[in-house]
């Protein structure tokens, strides 16, 4: 959601908020990466009676300003950032432990920070009509 909210936001002109003042880093993952994983869950079913939990993500925590940046060159505009405090419940940074992923399936993300936010921009203006 991070990145259609911004990227409706810088789009439009319109300030985003950015909490704990923009020192968060998470693991932001492209959805083609997420299904290449389910598929490999799904194509290795597990022993009768055995349960499997993979934890799927891009394992590489990105500064949240960062993210904000590759998006505001993406759209060659500059974001109103408002610099907002830490919202209660939340983390500084949170990043997927792929170990079990990776052993029993294989998996290993692909997309990196800038070729997932340049589809999905390439997707959002083609969606919205502003190409």
């Amino acid at each position: 959601m991070a990145a259609y909210l911004f990227t409706r936001a810088i789009q439009a002109g319109e300030p985003i908020q950015v909490f704990n003042e923009g020192r968060m880093a998470r693991d932001f993952t492209y959805i083609d990466d997420i299904v290449a994983g389910v598929i490999a869950a799904a194509e290795r079913p597990a022993a009768a009676g055995e349960h499997r939990i993979y934890n799927l993500g891009n394992h590489r925590p990105e500064q949240l300003l960062d993210f904000i940046g590759v998006i505001e060159r993406l759209l060659g505009r500059t974001a109103t950032k408002r610099l907002m405090p830490m919202q209660l419940g939340d983390v500084p940074a949170s990043y997927a432990d792929i170990e079990a992923a990776r052993r029993d399936l294989g998996f290993e993300p692909k997309a990196t920070i800038e070729t997932g936010l340049a589809a999905f921009v390439d997707w959002y203006r083609q969606y919205h009509g502003l190409t």
